[in-house]
């Protein structure tokens, strides 16, 4: 089983595309990374766990899940870099490869050293980049394979049709 666990914050500061949403609407940009994450988790098939920090979030540890994303939001005083380092010495065993997503240099190089693989944020994004590129290819090629009518028709005949709609003879 492949599981990637994503610094929430560190993420959305880091890619071009949530880093100004995150200026205007810091709840708007939470919930992109969230569903591209979603989007991530239904190509790739990993578990995905984003953690953030408790940051506008006071109080006690909250876990959520949405589009079966896993979110956690850390204890008042646990940062997300220390329940990130606690989610890798949980999970990590020999049927299971953890990939963390963080540009923090020296949190990759923790979990590196805990058997987690690191991807930066850059690498990240162009994974996902990536992803929804193909997605789009595949969803193009499905529309023109879909057929106009709920009938299969040879051309001739779907011509013969579309000229009497038209009122041609």
């Amino acid at each position: 089983m492949d599981i990637l666990i994503v610094d929430g914050y560190n993420i959305i500061g880091a890619w071009p595309n949530l880093r100004p949403l995150r200026d205007k609407d810091f709840n708007s940009a939470r919930d992109n990374l969230i569903n591209q994450m979603a989007e991530y988790k239904a190509y790739t098939g990993y578990r995905v766990i984003i953690v953030f920090d408790a940051h506008l979030v006071k109080g006690i540890e909250k876990k959520l899940k949405n589009h079966k994303v896993e979110i956690i939001f850390t204890r008042e005083n646990e940062t997300a870099d220390e329940r990130i380092e606690k989610l890798v010495k949980e999970l990590n065993n020999i049927q299971t490869q953890i990939h963390v997503a963080t540009s923090d240099y020296m949190e990759q190089w923790t979990i590196f050293g805990q058997g987690a693989l690191r991807k930066s944020a850059r690498e990240l994004y162009n994974e996902m980049t990536a992803i929804k590129q193909r997605i789009e290819k595949k969803v193009k090629v499905t529309q023109q394979k879909k057929p106009k009518s709920k009938i299969h028709l040879s051309e001739e005949v779907a011509e013969i049709f579309e000229k009497w709609r038209r009122g041609q003879r």
